[in-house]
């Protein structure tokens, strides 16, 4: 655990748009394996913050899916939409200290402004953010509330798995959003305030997730939050060979089997635990992973 004397505090927060799928299980056991190998806790969390997306009673399945697997919140899980009211906070916190100004900018704004500029700022598909309302918004009515990353530099990280990581932030990203157009509070800032205030020490999640890392290290410098450790996971592959995901049709797990749905999970992270009965493989799979896994 390196220098860190805090307890281990792991989670795993699922987005209810649909039941868990291989991709899915495969970053809950990661996750639950790392807790249970380092004798900590493992919290579950809903993000459903947004709303639109999510799927009515898919958080009540997704609980279910877990427990048949033996994988077992150790507290009462918590859902995101019932925590707007902290999440206010702390964008209040980030306007008093002038770090989070509003943002009228659409997209269309935001692309015209690149080709007005002569060159396209394409970052994963999207256009990064070029600043245009940090002097004020004109007149305009703010659509959006933008996190400042300027002068935020490179921010380097280590990943258990994946090592050293950095990334320049404000060119590379720009100033990103904290709350939406549409008034939902963005992932960003949802995920970094339920990690500092559910006291999580070790995040464990998939490698589709490892680009986030530095925004909400720069996030969680700026609200004077600790900083936890990172583990990002293989990702699990479709047959199209892009990410296993419900956006791309990812079949619901069959759990008529629980231990064969955790086996293929645990041959995706490369660990292997031989027992015939769920508790004596999960135990073995804790050995397994412990033996396996970089220390924290």
């Amino acid at each position: 655990m390196g220098g860190d004397t805090r307890p281990y505090l792991g989670r795993f927060a699922p987005s209810p748009t649909g039941p868990l799928h291989a991709g899915s299980l495969v970053a809950a056991l990661a996750s639950w394996l790392d807790a249970r190998a380092h004798g900590g806790r493992w919290l579950v969390r809903i993000e459903d913050v947004d709303g639109p997306r999510c799927v009515a009673g898919a958080d009540r399945t997704i609980l279910q899916q877990l427990a048949v697997c033996g994988l077992l919140s150790d507290e009462e899980p918590v859902w995101q939409s019932q925590r707007g009211e902290i999440y206010q906070q702390a964008l209040n916190r980030l306007q008093d200290m002038g770090l989070a100004y509003g943002c009228a900018c659409t997209r269309a704004d935001i692309a015209r402004a690149w080709e007005a500029a002569g060159r396209s700022q394409q970052r994963h598909g999207e256009l990064v953010y070029p600043g245009t309302c940090r002097a004020g918004l004109q007149g305009r009515q703010p659509r959006a509330w933008r996190l400042l990353t300027q002068g935020s530099g490179i921010i380097e990280w280590t990943d258990r798995r994946l090592g050293r990581q950095r990334q320049d932030l404000e060119r590379e990203v720009g100033d990103f959003v904290l709350k939406r157009a549409d008034g939902l509070w963005a992932y960003q800032l949802a995920v970094v305030v339920d990690d500092a205030m559910q006291g999580i020490t070790d995040i464990v999640r998939g490698e589709d997730l490892a680009d986030n890392t530095p925004r909400q290290i720069w996030l969680q410098r700026q609200l004077g939050l600790p900083l936890p450790r990172y583990l990002h996971t293989p990702l699990v592959q479709g047959e199209n060979g892009e990410k296993l995901s419900k956006q791309n049709g990812a079949k619901a797990l069959d759990l008529s089997d629980p231990l064969a749905a955790l086996r293929q999970a645990a041959c995706a992270l490369g660990l292997h635990a031989d027992a015939r009965h769920l508790p004596d493989w999960l135990a073995a799979a804790v050995q397994a992973w412990r033996g396996m896994m970089p220390a924290s």
